[in-house]
């Protein structure tokens, strides 16, 4: 396929959805003639990481990205709250930068240069795209996603949403009034969806148009051979390690109160990877709990170096209450960890029962209960684990690379250009399911 690739965010230096926008877009160039439109900012990392410079161009919309990206700096404060706020800001600086994308693409869109144009980033279903009609009145389909994001803040954690200045998540449907916002999805030809959360959301009109394929994904290479763990003596502490910004919503002070018990008896230690305004009152929370010895903060470390600390844990210890994606569940599992995490949002996708836990949702103290019952549970058979970790490396490394993704994609593309029937990976996917839908998986 020729494939016009759009992905503002597209940087392999960077994390979180920049990382993404770059993989995901390197995978798909690995299987199709793809060409990619990106930002500026991206150009030396995309230079320095081999991308031939004939293969993207990027397009400059600073003029108006950098009074909003200082505008949401004052909204967010630095301290990575007001999520919702500074994503809504976004959509203007992106028109302008599509905008100037068909300027300069669409004369070899509608003389049909490319069989499909996709859009990757953003992946906010709240930021449109004017494309979309714009290659449906060329006759070129245009394929968005994987679109993710909007998870409902759950019950009983209003505490948590105000500490996090998530004001706009209270009136959460005002972003259907933002200019294209239906034009993209009935202009669409297809919708990748990352998440059961985003399906949900969308217009029922629009599900036939719909493909579910989750947001993230690994790159093998990046972690390279998972580490030969000793199996775990009875009497041998579990080693659970916490990765993230340490931010309300995250969960930490869940994953801390539900181990106490368990990590005074010296069943369990903890390794809180990762920094942010809330480093201080779990550090208190520690000291309070008296559970210091078996509890260490490690604070921010490279992408890169993570690695050497996944391959240290057993159990990755994931209370997200509100999680779009999970990049950092994929990235354990692939390393052989555990993974516990709540069954809402992204996170619960990706774990089945043979390879993790997925607890069920609740207010504050069943979270707590939940978390202390599976890490007990664990700590009375760690026998079990290593099973479990054999499962999450092969459903990782199986279902959850960049290259197989790709693959996805591209079945999409060829039922948007009319090649095959709509493709179905299941929901979350399934290996049977992507068996049937994609060859060599």
């Amino acid at each position: 396929m020729r494939v016009l690739i759009i992905a503002e965010s597209a940087n392999p230096e960077w994390v979180s959805v920049p990382l993404e926008g770059y993989s995901h877009a390197r995978a798909i160039a690995r299987q199709h003639d793809a060409h990619l439109v990106t930002h500026p900012r991206n150009r030396e990392a995309l230079l320095r990481a081999g991308v031939d410079p004939e293969s993207f161009t990027t397009i400059d919309n600073e003029w108006i990205a950098r009074p909003i990206h200082r505008f949401e700096k004052l909204i967010r404060r630095g301290d990575g709250t007001g999520w919702t706020t500074s994503m809504a800001m976004r959509w203007i600086p992106y028109r302008a930068f599509e905008s100037r994308i068909w300027k300069e693409f669409g004369p070899r869109v509608r003389q049909g240069d490319y069989d499909v144009v996709h859009r990757l980033t953003p992946l906010s279903p709240t930021v449109p795209s004017t494309l979309a009609a714009r290659c449906a009145k060329a006759g070129v389909p245009f394929v968005v996603g994987p679109l993710n994001g909007g998870l409902p803040w759950p019950k009983g954690f209003d505490r948590e949403r105000r500490r996090e200045r998530e004001w706009l998540s209270y009136v959460r449907q005002a972003y259907e009034l933002v200019p294209g916002y239906r034009s993209m999805r009935r202009h669409a030809s297809a919708l990748i969806i990352g998440s059961r959360a985003t399906f949900e959301q969308m217009d029922a009109k629009v599900h036939d148009r719909c493909v579910y394929i989750p947001e993230n994904a690994i790159d093998p290479a990046r972690f390279g051979t998972p580490p030969q763990r000793q199996p775990l003596a009875q009497e041998d502490p579990i080693r659970v390690s916490f990765v993230g910004r340490l931010v309300p919503y995250k969960g930490c002070d869940m994953l801390i109160e539900g181990a106490s018990l368990l990590i005074r008896e010296g069943r369990i230690k903890i390794d809180i990877i990762g920094d942010g305004p809330e480093r201080g009152r779990l550090e208190a929370m520690v000291a309070r709990e008296g559970i210091a010895s078996g509890v260490r903060l490690v604070g921010w470390v490279e992408h890169a170096d993570l690695q050497g600390h996944l391959a240290r844990a057993h159990v990755l210890g994931f209370p997200s209450v509100r999680e779009f994606g999970g990049a950092v569940v994929l990235e354990a599992m692939a390393m052989g960890v555990v993974p516990l995490v709540l069954d809402y949002g992204g996170p619960g996708e990706l774990v089945d029962e043979r390879c993790g836990f997925a607890l069920p949702m609740g207010s504050r103290e069943q979270v707590v209960a939940r978390v202390r019952e599976s890490l007990t549970r664990l700590a009375n058979n760690p026998a079990q684990i290593e099973p479990m970790s054999e499962a999450a490396m092969h459903r990782a490394r199986t279902l959850f690379t960049w290259d197989t993704k790709a693959s996805m994609v591209g079945e999409v593309y060829r039922w948007v250009v009319g090649e095959r029937e709509k493709p179905d990976f299941g929901m979350p996917l399934s290996f049977e399911r992507c068996a049937l839908a994609v060859t060599g998986i």
